[in-house]
């Protein structure tokens, strides 16, 4: 099973240990971020720093500028937590330590959009915008997000990506100080919260007979008994509308999915891997887009799916893998974010018995020194991890 480990450029780029350092826990690969979004991150071993603050979301290198150039929506260059090209400084030290790098792309997440563009957002039934949340309806959005994946997943030297964020966003997100936990969402609710009404979405609708002014009192209606907490889930809706919506949606991010993997194609290689980060439950939103297995199975080399805690969400996967098929299940591996390094070799036992070909590290710059060692351990019982 091929071991890889998530980094940022600031997590070697200055620290001339660093990239040895991870080689010596036994991965083959780093999945290194090209293009983020806003966070701040601790860097518990770097030389210099401790933490660092990513401003906006951001491309981790300098973006051609006559791919963009005269376009409305184009990437931002990051600050000063990765000037320059800090991806290719960071790239090319992992290389020199013998390891694998793919890039890491997250797409259709990007508050500072939002705000700049608050016409790209995703706005829910109540007319609420989600500025982190680009609507992937819009014609304009897509364009941008199909270059984006195709110029920052063929980075030089890389064999391969790894596409997150490639379909719907919707409520559920990693806000600083947020505050939305008050009333609990089930599923179906999150669902409906997530549901968009930008002018794109309504003339989607619209086309397929639904007048979506009636449809967001629908939603509304639908949510009341959430609001009032007489239960986590939300009466549900006509059959025939939900059944318009979901293939509205459906539809949307699929062909999405499918523009974004043949533009990086298109610029890449032979041989270069494309992954999704992908949830098997395709109405799902978030950095790990909902998706049907059999479908992105045929459009991608394979997905990277969230399975601490649970690897079951790979089953649905497994069912439509074939020989060349990558399953690759990400496992947490910082203690402090809910992962139990400690347990990693049974994990990868359970994996792997799910139909899990690979291992995703979720992450090693930001993990402490116990929780590395915990990994190196594991990793060392694991045939064929070492380099």
């Amino acid at each position: 099973m091929r071991a890889s480990a998530f980094l940022y450029p600031w997590d070697v780029v200055g620290d001339a240990e660093a990239a040895v350092r991870v080689a010596d826990l036994g991965v083959r690969q780093v999945t290194l971020a090209a293009a983020y979004h806003s966070t701040s991150a601790l860097t518990p071993r770097h030389q210099a720093h401790r933490i660092v603050t990513a401003e906006h979301a951001a491309v981790l290198y300098p973006p051609d500028a006559e791919r963009w150039a005269g376009r409305e929506l184009r990437p931002y260059p990051a600050g000063p937590w990765a000037s320059g090209d800090a991806y290719g400084e960071a790239a090319a030290a992992l290389g020199d330590a013998g390891l694998d790098v793919h890039t890491w792309v997250v797409l259709a997440h990007n508050s500072r959009m939002g705000n700049e563009h608050p016409g790209t957002s995703v706005v829910n039934a109540y007319g609420d915008r989600y500025p982190w949340a680009p609507c992937i309806a819009q014609p304009e959005v897509r364009a941008y997000l199909v270059s984006l994946a195709a110029e920052a997943a063929v980075r030089p030297g890389a064999r391969g990506t790894e596409l997150e964020s490639c379909g719907w966003y919707g409520m559920a997100h990693l806000h600083a100080h947020d505050k939305t936990a008050g009333v609990g969402l089930g599923d179906a609710a999150q669902y409906l919260m997530s549901l968009c009404f930008c002018p794109s979405c309504r003339d989607g609708y619209g086309h397929r007979g639904l007048d979506p002014d009636r449809l967001a009192v629908a939603v509304r209606a639908a949510l009341e008994p959430v609001w009032r907490g007489e239960s986590a889930e939300p009466e549900p809706l006509d059959r025939a509308w939900a059944r318009e919506v979901w293939d509205f949606r459906t539809r949307t991010a699929r062909t999405l999915q499918e523009a974004a993997v043949g533009a990086v194609r298109a610029a890449a290689p032979a041989g270069f891997q494309v992954l999704l980060h992908a949830d098997p439950a395709a109405h799902h939103c978030g950095a790990n887009a909902g998706v049907d297995p059999a479908h992105i199975l045929s459009v991608a080399d394979g997905v990277v799916v969230p399975c601490t805690g649970d690897p079951r969400l790979l089953a649905p996967f497994a069912e439509h893998a074939t020989a060349g098929t990558v399953l690759a299940a990400n496992l947490t591996v910082v203690s402090g974010m809910g992962g139990t390094p400690q347990t990693l070799s049974s994990d990868l036992e359970r994996a792997a018995s799910l139909g899990a070909t690979e291992v995703r590290l979720y992450h090693a710059g930001l993990a402490s020194a116990a929780d590395l060692a915990a990994v190196r351990s594991a990793l060392t019982q694991l045939p064929g991890a070492a380099p």
